[in-house]
């Protein structure tokens, strides 16, 4: 494997597991309008990314979509607040989920930076193009989840 299939396979990998974990997100927060229809825009783009990446890849003669090089899914912390409460109030498993979602992008926004670093290296102005395209949506998501824990964390905290 060369630096940019393993690159590849690092964004792929991180971007399944953003669509894994906001799928969970959307499925466990439909009540909540603003982060349900959020995750929902939030899912497409990594959804898009996976696309463009599987296609990208192609062209180079790399399969992705049977890749087992990622780091085995979004893990839920929500075991962590059924230490503070017997069963986790709605508010602690969404401060749980942004916190994972933050982690997540960060995660996946590290892949890309490594993807792009490669593709500068290389000269390579396609993968260039990509990761221009995609890595400020990864940015945003980030940006989404930490203005989230902002916003919530006092209240619901407080509230404990």
């Amino acid at each position: 494997m060369n630096g940019p299939q393993y690159a590849l396979h690092r964004v792929h990998g991180a971007e399944q597991d953003l669509v894994v974990l906001l799928d969970e997100i959307t499925t466990r927060h439909a009540q909540d309008h603003e982060v349900l229809h959020v995750a929902r825009d939030l899912r497409g783009w990594s959804a898009e990314h996976i696309a463009v990446l599987t296609d990208h890849a192609a062209d180079r003669g790399i399969r992705l979509d049977d890749d087992t090089s990622g780091p085995g899914g979004a893990r839920r912390l929500v075991a962590a607040a059924g230490h503070l409460l017997r069963r986790p109030d709605p508010g602690i498993l969404l401060l749980e989920d942004m916190h994972d979602l933050y982690l997540a992008a960060s995660h996946a926004s590290l892949a890309w930076e490594m993807l792009a670093q490669i593709a500068q290296a290389q000269h390579d102005r396609d993968l260039l193009g990509l990761t221009g395209r995609c890595h400020p949506q990864t940015l945003r998501q980030i940006r989404w989840a930490n203005t989230m824990l902002k916003t919530l964390s006092p209240q619901i905290l407080s509230a404990l």
